[in-house]
């Protein structure tokens, strides 16, 4: 009867090291993650989304299944409008809150790249489904977002389906270039294009 005993207590200690040791790891992912997040918006830092952005590629070449990009800009509205930095600051956190407004939370992945650019991730969504997004979310901020002098935002948008690009991204990474980064470039050019 002992020994049975003593099994149970020796199941309970692995068990309870093993629920340790998975709780320290989460707590280092969580931690890792909380220190690549922009300070601002708390969106993903441009550091720790390419990493990301190159894990949703592979699944994608792997399983077959779409996987699109969006990039966008509130660059070029600055630029024309002549915003002050403050209300700049104010309007990037509606355009923002409202880009928050159309992900899907534990499947997309929203990052700020650049002072006025972010990036959305989208793992399962096709070209023409992407396409239609962006539209969504270039409507929803015009119609919705307005500076503090009362400016209706424009947004710039562009987007890119890694499978539509894939023989475009193979002759370029012959030449040396990061699959992301071709991708990305991709979906910039049409942000500007527009």
């Amino acid at each position: 009867m002992w020994y049975f005993s003593w099994i149970l207590g020796v199941l309970l200690a692995c068990s309870l090291g093993i629920i340790n040791v998975l709780r320290l790891e989460a707590q280092e992912a969580l931690a890792k993650e909380n220190t690549a997040v922009d300070s601002l918006t708390q969106l993903l830092a441009k550091e720790s989304v390419l990493e990301r952005l190159q894990e949703k590629v592979d699944n994608s070449k792997r399983n077959g299944l779409p996987f699109s990009l969006l990039y966008l800009s509130i660059a070029q509205f600055k630029i024309k409008n002549q915003i002050p930095e403050y209300e700049m600051v104010a309007t990037l956190l509606k355009v923002v809150e409202s880009v928050k407004a159309d992900i899907r939370l534990g499947v997309d992945i929203a990052a700020r790249v650049g002072e006025d650019d972010f990036l959305l991730a989208l793992p399962g969504v096709a070209d023409k489904k992407a396409e239609f997004i962006s539209n969504r979310i270039k409507q929803n901020i015009l119609e919705n977002v307005r500076t503090p002098s009362d400016i209706p935002v424009e947004i710039g948008v562009g987007h890119a389906e890694y499978s539509i690009h894939q023989a475009e991204i193979s002759e370029e990474m012959e030449m040396g270039f990061d699959e992301v980064e071709i991708l990305l470039n991709i979906a910039i050019g049409k942000c500007y294009d527009t």
